[in-house]
């Protein structure tokens, strides 16, 4: 089986010239009004909640120019109510185009439909009171088979039509857990006809789960919000998904195992220039636990991005 080192050398988003197009890049002059980033704020952890007005603006000083909301509850972010953050967001220069929420189950099943719809209804009302564009699932719902999967699919489809009726797209965005095979429940138990024969009856039917949920949800639904970091640490090649499934793929995450560019392992260039082929507009930066500081990580990945001649 190809490991994921193998996978991290062979792949097309292992670019020799990844890191070095980060460094070259530096010498280009900032030029933040062409630039169109947001920033994930589930990037800033529990350093945002210090100071929510005044980090903010550090944010918008720093180049970024849309937010994507985590920590939605009870009509508000992380205690803040939704209308006094978007206020603070505008005064920073900020605007908030998506929002990260997950249901309050994550097993699905036919008696809790009706549970996840009428959360749905609310979490799209609040959002759309403060002009969100897109309502995106972050968390990945139970997935062990094909049966649940499709399941996923029609929840999915219905969560999509309550944010269509008040002027929101829904969107999933994924993590490696996505990238994995499932096959259909009654496969799992099937007989076996020795080594051979039992390991082909097993694979039966078998579908990364990622694929089976987009092809199982309506495209005039659901779109999807790839997380490109995440893509490879599943061992699959975003920049591969977004060609294959260009018009449902139409929100990015940006994001490396640290600050952006300071591995080597993403070849952001082409994963920028594939995303403009096919029209993604909406990218986010997401950093997650950086032992540098927050904020100091998001400074980082922003003055890469304004420093990379490939990012619009």
């Amino acid at each position: 089986m190809l490991n994921r080192r193998n996978f991290l050398k062979n792949t097309s988003l292992l670019a020799a010239g990844s890191f070095l197009a980060g460094n070259t890049a530096s010498a280009n002059t900032l030029s933040s009004a062409a630039k169109n980033f947001g920033l994930q704020t589930y990037s800033l952890g529990n350093e945002l909640g210090q100071d929510v007005a005044g980090g903010l603006k550090r944010v918008g000083e720093m180049g970024y120019v849309t937010l994507e909301l985590a920590g939605y509850g009870n009509g508000k972010i992380n205690g803040v109510d939704m209308q006094e953050f978007k206020k603070m967001a505008e005064d920073a220069g900020l605007k908030i185009t998506s929002t990260h929420v997950n249901p309050p189950v994550s097993t699905y099943t036919n008696e809790n439909k009706a549970e996840i719809a009428e959360f749905w209804k609310k979490a799209v009302a609040d959002h759309a009171a403060i002009g969100c564009k897109y309502i995106v699932q972050p968390g990945q719902p139970s997935t062990r088979n094909t049966e649940e999967v499709a399941l996923v699919g029609e929840v999915f489809n219905e969560a999509g039509k309550i944010a269509k009726a008040a002027g929101l797209i829904f969107g999933y965005h994924n993590h490696s857990g996505e990238f994995a095979r499932v096959a259909p429940a009654a496969a799992a138990t099937a007989p076996t006809e020795g080594e051979g024969g039992g390991r082909r009856r097993r694979q039966e039917g078998m579908k990364i789960i990622y694929d089976a949920m987009l092809e199982g949800t309506d495209p005039s639904l659901v779109v999807f919000e790839n997380d490109v970091y995440w893509t490879v640490m599943g061992q699959q090649d975003p920049v591969a998904y977004m060609k294959k499934y260009p018009d449902r793929i139409r929100l990015l995450h940006i994001k490396d195992r640290a600050v952006l560019g300071e591995t080597g392992m993403m070849n952001f260039q082409k994963i920028f220039e594939t995303a403009y082929e096919i029209n993604i507009s909406d990218f986010f930066v997401e950093l997650e636990g950086y032992s540098g500081g927050q904020f100091n990580g998001v400074k980082g990945c922003a003055d890469y991005l304004l420093n990379a001649p490939f990012v619009k």
